[in-house]
């Protein structure tokens, strides 16, 4: 599994910058059309290590500061992801070959957002891949920016300040406490779960697709009369 998708390995790769380099994750996964990382887990592992009283894993950040600043930069970063749709951003997406911009996220992101309308802001915070491309869908449909804000502030209180409280008060249970390194590795294996997911839903979608009866060339032949 890629480095960038365990959420504890990401944070010990910022070394003293620990801090910055979570919200900057938390900016670019909202906002900058990169949606493979793993921003539920790692909001999650954040708040658990908030709440650490080991000598071995020392908080980075108070629990307060994590509550204030991660909805920021997630706020932030769908603000710059509604900019994007705006200016025509929607048009990057025209083959689902690409790496990133495949045509397959943002049809599922505008099939969400046309099944729940401006709430969709808030509720695909927490729904993986959608979260980074429905402020895009949103700007592209030229979504009144007022409402947009209105629901991006609340989605993004919600989630990054809910997921990571979540993990704060999970570790203040002794347990949680007494088995930290079994919770990250339970941690890591849920963040791959989207993707596995993602990659099971494709695998079946081109299988039915493959296996879809095609038209014979060749004459009917017509009983006599």
């Amino acid at each position: 599994m890629p480095g960038f998708l365990d959420p504890v390995n990401l944070l010990n790769s910022f070394g003293t910058w620990v801090l910055l380099g979570l919200l900057l994750v938390v900016f670019i996964e909202s906002g900058l059309l990169f949606p493979l990382l793993p921003g539920d887990s790692l909001l999650f592992t954040a708040g658990l290590i908030a709440a650490s009283k080991s000598a071995e894993i020392e908080p980075f950040a108070p629990i307060g500061v994590l509550l204030v600043l991660i909805p920021i930069a997630a706020i932030a970063g769908d603000q710059v992801g509604y900019l994007i749709g705006s200016r025509g951003g929607t048009a990057l997406f025209k083959s689902n070959d690409a790496k990133i911009f495949k045509k397959a996220y943002i049809d599922e992101s505008h099939a969400f957002f046309e099944k729940h309308g401006p709430i969709t802001i808030v509720l695909a915070r927490f729904v993986p891949i959608v979260r980074t491309y429905a402020p895009l869908v949103a700007g592209a449909a030229k979504m009144k920016y007022s409402v947009f804000l209105t629901y991006n502030v609340l989605g993004g209180v919600l989630w990054g300040a809910g997921v990571t409280m979540l993990g704060y008060l999970l570790g203040q249970i002794a347990f949680v406490r007494d088995n930290i390194d079994i919770i990250f590795l339970l941690i890591v294996a849920v963040s791959v779960l989207p993707i596995v997911w993602e990659v099971f839903k494709r695998y079946r979608s081109g299988r039915a697709g493959g296996s879809a009866p095609k038209n014979s060339d060749k004459p009917v032949d017509h009983p006599a009369a």
